[in-house]
């Protein structure tokens, strides 16, 4: 069963290669250069049948097996990461204290992971320049075009790396805490949604929320370590 599962999921990811990105809080008009080190990344959002072969939780508002998960908080994305990695034979990349709360990263672990919201960026422009790696109606799912709803993903056109709805259908939790001085432990979230205007889905918005937060276009990606 180990080999199958993982099997399944490395069919899936996609090497991204090393680079820098500048990131930016256009909050607090902050600039901040971060290196890249090689990773994989998945070519979809996590979908439904993935979650629940692996939870067998099914909590989506929109029913679809292909669909990407939403109604996803944090917390439970990176739970999900580690019974993957248990399921699959591999080393869990999260110690999740027993309170729940504290919660740290194993760097030597060969698991599964959510982005950094750097990679996440880093990946979605695919080397482009622009705040959207294509023309939105041709490359998401958002207000215009959705019918108020997620959709199967890889549907729509990937970026130039093969990657699939990196900007529509659902926002994506990353690992990173979005600011501890202001927010506490709010996390990072990344690239619009199915209820998002055109102006929600671009490479470079920056969301956050509690880590227990979930809602219905709100979903994730899974990322490995080379």
């Amino acid at each position: 069963m180990s080999n199958i599962i993982k099997s399944r999921v490395d069919d899936i990811l996609i090497k991204i290669s090393a680079g820098e990105i500048v990131l930016r809080d256009d909050r607090i008009k902050h600039k901040w250069k971060v290196e890249i080190k090689p990773f994989f990344l998945a070519k979809y959002p996590v979908t439904q049948d993935l979650y629940f072969a692996i939870t067998q939780k099914a909590p989506f508002s929109f029913k679809g097996n292909r669909n990407p998960v939403e109604n996803i908080s944090w917390k439970e994305a990176i739970v999900f990461c580690n019974l993957l990695s248990q399921k699959a034979g591999l080393k869990e990349y999260y110690a999740i204290g027993s309170n729940g709360e504290d919660v740290i990263c194993d760097l030597e672990s060969d698991g599964y992971r959510l982005p950094t919201e750097a990679e996440w960026e880093y990946a979605c422009r695919a080397g482009t320049l622009g705040v959207r790696y294509g023309d939105i109606d041709n490359i998401a799912w958002y207000k215009e075009n959705s019918g108020g709803k997620t959709h199967e993903v890889g549907k729509k056109e990937p970026n130039a790396w093969g990657l699939y709805d990196m900007l529509g259908n659902v926002w994506e939790w990353c690992w990173d805490v979005y600011d501890q001085q202001v927010y506490g432990s709010y996390r990072v979230f990344r690239g619009g949604g199915w209820c998002d205007p055109a102006r929600g889905c671009l490479a470079t918005n920056r969301r956050r929320s509690h880590p227990t937060f979930a809602i219905d276009d709100l979903g994730f990606r899974l990322a490995k370590s080379i």
